[in-house]
């Protein structure tokens, strides 16, 4: 009975899936890692605390070439939680771990009820504390879009990878809209907004006051700096034209 008693417990295993995002460096790789720099400094805090998974699938590199990358990366406070794409011998004990199988987000699964983690949003910003992340759950019957009856504070995030996301208010500097379809802001957009995730080149992005940080559309992005001045301050809609963002006035 002792014997029983005192026996430990088996330790529980439980698999997960989480967000990441996924970084495709090309070569020539210093020329890549220029206009990554150029991001990062027209985009505060956009690899600030996000897990990165790098993709070098058909990258001419060699395994030292490799690890420079990934200490070039580190150096950027660009956290490589692993890399895919990558052949046996180019990996060692001291890189990230291999990974296989990736799955767009739109496979994405998640949890059935919301999950709500304390953290700290493609570069280096100033820490921020306190920061509320959501990531929201898609139900067992896909849901084609999500509504969120309340303004996004900065430094929230609101993740939904499975259709459209509309905000009943404002997104505010340091906030963050991710969405697999298209983003609808009735009020202003200061934040970063995200459309199109999945390799929906058809999203778009629709606000009533244009003052964002960044605007993406099937991965294809635009700063504040390269925004057309005449649409700041104004309702907009953002959508990909080929491989151009496109922005005009509404109304």
């Amino acid at each position: 009975m002792t014997d029983v008693l005192t026996q430990p417990r088996p330790i529980r295993l439980k698999g997960r899936s989480f967000l990441a995002l996924a970084l495709t460096p090309e070569l020539p790789v210093q020329d890549w890692l220029v206009r990554l720099d150029d991001l990062a400094a027209r985009s505060a805090g956009f690899f600030l605390r996000r897990p990165v998974v790098l993709d070098v699938d058909g990258l001419d590199i060699d395994r030292q070439e490799l690890r420079d990358l990934v200490s070039e990366l580190s150096t950027r406070n660009v956290r490589v939680m692993g890399i895919e794409g990558a052949r046996t011998s180019q990996l060692g004990p001291d890189m990230p771990p291999a990974m296989t199988d990736g799955r767009p987000a739109a496979d994405f699964e998640a949890p059935a009820t919301d999950e709500k983690t304390v953290s700290k949003k493609a570069k280096s910003a100033d820490p921020v504390e306190n920061v509320v992340v959501e990531q929201v759950a898609a139900p067992a019957t896909v849901t084609p879009s999500l509504v969120v009856s309340r303004p996004v504070r900065s430094g929230q995030s609101i993740f939904f990878p499975e259709g459209d996301v509309t905000i009943i208010g404002s997104v505010a500097s340091g906030a963050e809209v991710v969405a697999g379809g298209s983003i609808h802001v009735y009020g202003p957009l200061r934040g970063r907004a995200m459309a199109g995730t999945t390799g929906n080149a058809s999203a778009r992005i629709f606000c009533r006051k244009l003052e964002a940080e960044l605007i993406a559309i099937d991965g294809f992005y635009k700063t504040a700096d390269d925004m057309e001045e005449s649409l700041r301050g104004k309702p907009a809609q953002i959508w990909l034209e080929g491989e151009t963002i496109t922005a005009a006035a509404l109304g």
